[in-house]
């Protein structure tokens, strides 16, 4: 039987963290995963994360994993297509390996095994066509397959608004994205570039029936009454070949109850999770969990508390100084600390915050079609008016990120001490219109603004994610935040750098007077 000092079930981001801080101190560790690929959900994101420099902000997510695996391919054992299939007395590890079955002893153990897909059941919703919005981000963005044509989404919170942005980037129509609660649940910035895409938010409403012999045809979606029950009557047919289900996720936590940790049902954590310390430790010693499992975060606060777990289990089998553990777990507790602020921190959840943390009134229309006004962007200090190019920053909640700031070379842009503050423009720098931060900002929610381009048009930049890329000189309509033709566009530029990371930066041109609601291109043949 082969003993390791540490074995680390789930090579996901927080798996991979804990086993980079465990064998930079010398130990010898394993890391078990069902998986063909290592890397988690991390390679499945395409999007750009949010926070510091730190936390990998502006960093799409499978280049993070790269970043990760790279870290872990010096002393680590990373065994795959080998699911873990129990945690026995004396800290044994059971794991199947193809027909086989192999027993491995460990010192210490953590557990990162993530978590599941919720599903939530309506008449037809065993029909072939629904599927979890994470299996529809697998089949995209590891194995080049759309998921169908014409797709409906339920769920509003991050998984549902970035996965149906990934759908429109990989050529699906969204339909509608539909939620049962009344406010949209993820960040604003992930709505607000699926609402200028033209995707409608219907809020207030669930899927009541999947339709189809099949596979699925059609959807029906009726509006719910304040106990989230279908309303008669108030039915609405989609024509679609794909529902993707986003209502949320599960800790995988059945190993560390076979294990036996004290366990506890905490709805605000995703469910069943160990009763755990500060750093993952759970009630049985050198036992630990980090990510998802203990509780459902982003990816960027499971790799830091990948990364706690690994130090603990170090400093528990003496191969980490007590005084090391500390200082490394007080700056790494910082940094999750910073992730955990602001309208979307663990302590916020469920509350109707009225104002942003700089009193600005919340934008009613962001949390219930998706987008803000023109009106409504005026009272936000990003927003601003003034001659030459300057930027117009569209960041309305107090979300922990700050790439902007530090992408401008001139530091036109300010946030502050604090990672939520919401940006602002400093009036005595000139902006140079290089476009960095409009690249960088993680929910694409900056735009440069040059409002005396040619005598009566503004032109205005926006960041661009589809394929192919429009042509200078091409000419559609522009769209405003809720997706609807507002004007005549034509591209006077288009810039793509190895900087902006696959983020073009589309210049378009339009009268005057649109120039504050012009915020995404089609083209003529796209309408």
């Amino acid at each position: 039987m082969k003993r390791y000092d540490v074995i680390i079930i789930g090579a996901g981001p927080a798996g991979l963290s804990a086993a980079i801080e465990a064998s930079k101190r010398g130990m010898s560790v394993a890391v078990f995963d069902e998986n063909a690929k290592p890397g988690g959900q991390l390679f499945k994101q395409i999007h750009k994360f949010f926070g510091s420099k730190k936390h990998k902000a502006k960093i799409r997510g499978f280049k993070i994993g790269e970043q990760l695996l790279a870290e872990a391919s010096s002393g680590v054992d990373v065994q795959l297509n080998s699911p873990v299939v129990g945690i026995y007395p004396g800290k044994e590890v059971v794991v199947r390996h193809e027909e086989s079955v192999c027993h491995y002893k460990a010192d210490s153990i953590i557990v990162a095994t993530g978590a599941s897909e919720n599903m939530v059941p309506f008449d037809g919703w065993t029909l072939p066509g629904v599927i979890g919005a994470g299996a529809a981000q697998t089949m995209m963005n590891l194995h080049g397959v759309k998921p169908g044509e014409k797709v409906l989404m339920l769920g509003s919170g991050n998984v549902g608004l970035v996965v149906s942005f990934q759908l429109l980037q990989a050529g699906c129509e969204v339909k509608a994205l539909v939620d049962a609660a009344p406010r949209i649940g993820g960040y604003g910035v992930h709505a607000a570039k699926v609402a200028r895409c033209g995707v409608p938010f219907y809020l207030s409403h669930t899927i009541t029936k999947a339709e189809g012999t099949d596979c699925v045809t059609g959807a029906v979606v009726s509006q719910v009454d304040a106990h989230f029950q279908p309303i008669p009557g108030t039915e609405k047919h989609f024509d679609v070949d794909t529902i993707c289900v986003a209502v949320g996720l599960s800790p995988m936590s059945q190993l560390l109850m076979m294990a036996g940790c004290d366990m506890v049902d905490d709805p605000k954590r995703g469910g069943q999770v160990p009763v755990c310390g500060e750093y993952g430790e759970t009630s049985i010693p050198g036992i630990f969990a980090a990510g998802d499992v203990s509780g459902i975060e982003e990816a960027s606060s499971a790799m830091i508390e990948g990364r706690m777990a690994g130090i603990c289990a170090a400093e528990y089998l003496g191969f980490c100084a007590k005084t090391e553990k500390q200082e490394a777990l007080q700056s790494l507790n910082d940094d999750l600390n910073e992730l955990r602020q602001g309208m979307f921190a663990p302590k916020n959840r469920g509350k109707k915050l009225p104002k942003t943390e700089e009193g600005i009134d919340i934008s009613t229309t962001l949390l219930t079609q998706g987008h803000i006004t023109k009106e409504e962007a005026e009272r936000f200090p990003g927003v601003i008016h003034e001659v030459g190019v300057h930027p117009v920053m569209e960041c309305t909640q107090n979300i922990p990120c700050n790439p902007c700031q530090d992408a401008c070379p001139k530091h036109c842009i300010k946030i502050g001490s604090s990672i939520t503050s919401l940006p602002q423009v400093d009036p005595e720098v000139q902006c140079i219109g290089c476009g960095m931060c409009v690249a960088s900002c993680s929910g694409q929610a900056i735009f440069l603004l040059n409002e005396e381009y040619e005598p009566g048009f503004t032109a205005v930049t926006l960041p661009y994610e589809f394929l192919p890329l429009p042509q200078k000189g091409s000419k559609g309509k522009a769209l405003d935040r809720a997706g609807k033709p507002v004007c005549d566009a034509e591209v006077v530029g288009v810039k793509a750098s190895p900087a902006f990371d696959h983020t073009a930066l589309l210049t378009i041109k339009v009268p005057k007077e649109n120039g504050m609601d012009a915020r995404f291109y089609k083209e003529a043949l796209e309408l």
